[in-house]
């Protein structure tokens, strides 16, 4: 009688540091979610380099336009 109030109070143990460790699990994931940077915000060096090369382009002029284009093809 004694080993099985033993073995239960040993599980009763178990169980509240497995719901301390849970509930730790839970505060450091809130916690990563809360500061996650979204990766398609980061800019690449090719992605810097390109957007400068669009400025250039169309501070110059040689874009041409979706409705100039569709006019060009006779879409």
């Amino acid at each position: 009688m004694i080993e099985n109030q033993l073995l239960n109070m040993s599980e009763a143990i178990n169980s509240k540091e497995i719901l301390y460790e849970l509930k730790a699990i839970r505060e450091d994931l809130d916690y990563i979610k809360g500061h996650m940077v979204d990766i398609d915000s980061i800019l690449t060096e090719e992605d810097y380099l390109s957007i400068q090369e669009y400025r250039k382009e169309k501070a110059s002029g040689l874009l041409t336009s979706h409705e100039d284009l569709k006019n060009e093809l006779g879409i």
